[in-house]
């Protein structure tokens, strides 16, 4: 029942702004600047039986999927050697305070004179997940519990089984936040980049082209489309975290 009413809290929300956009849409009255929402609808349905929309779609998810996965991976790996070196910790921490402050425009204009159309979107992605994983593992090792490093070296320990039993269980939690929190940023980062690179099939290049040929159902369609796929992302890299989440939890608990 309570899943139910909350079903229902959400369909009922979603009404009220689909009405409200109907509303701006009539106080417009241009579908050029402002697309009704059944218009966006059947521009939807239209694009969904296009074999190139699937492809744009498969294309965009493919490149920002490689990037937040190479970002993830990098990130933990220089959180644990800049967390084991000073000296290094001192020498990259400039390199991540300026990823960090740029904006992701002006680092997809310079990477665009290196890189080919298809690899920018990965490398941005990539950049924008590096920061966020970096920052959140570092903060994690350097929070774990003395007493238990020091458990680990009155007991002989080796360096594997701190690993495994002391450094994962305590960066974990810190390491799942960043997953979720920058997922949404790389999804974001990467479709900007197609949108200035503009490599072929992607969802990137499908709104420039609608902006270039002033088709604001297009234009509205796509991005519709963009917001679903990333609330699809984010659900479906939660259901995957939730077990581990859980695991975490019950190791804390025993």
């Amino acid at each position: 029942m309570k899943q139910m009413k909350q079903a229902a809290k959400k369909i009922g929300i979603l009404a009220i702004w689909i009405a409200l956009w109907q509303i701006a849409y009539l106080l417009v009255g241009q579908e050029l600047i402002m697309p009704s929402p059944v218009s966006v609808a059947k521009r939807i349905y239209f694009l969904s039986g296009q074999t190139n929309y699937w492809y744009s779609i498969a294309a965009s998810m493919a490149r920002i999927t490689a990037g937040y996965l190479a970002g993830l991976a990098a990130g933990c790996l220089f959180a644990a050697i800049t967390t084991a070196s000073s000296f290094l910790r001192a020498f990259l921490q400039p390199l991540f305070s300026m990823i960090r402050a740029t904006p992701v425009a002006s680092f997809i204009i310079l990477v665009f004179f290196w890189l080919t159309t298809d690899t920018v979107p990965v490398f941005t992605s990539f950049l924008m997940v590096l920061g966020i994983v970096w920052g959140n593992v570092s903060e994690g090792i350097a929070a774990v519990p003395k007493d238990l490093l020091e458990m680990a070296y009155v007991f002989h320990f080796s360096q594997a089984s701190k690993i495994k039993n002391i450094y994962i269980p305590g960066v974990r939690p810190f390491f799942l936040a960043s997953a979720v929190s920058s997922l949404g940023l790389a999804w974001k980062a990467g479709i900007a980049a197609e949108v200035i690179c503009r490599p072929a099939f992607s969802i990137g290049k499908a709104l420039y082209n609608a902006k270039v040929y002033l088709e604001a159902p297009d234009l509205f369609a796509w991005t519709t489309t963009i917001i679903l796929l990333s609330i699809a992302l984010e659900k479906i890299v939660t259901r995957l975290i939730s077990p581990a989440k859980r695991r975490g939890a019950a190791k804390i608990k025993n």
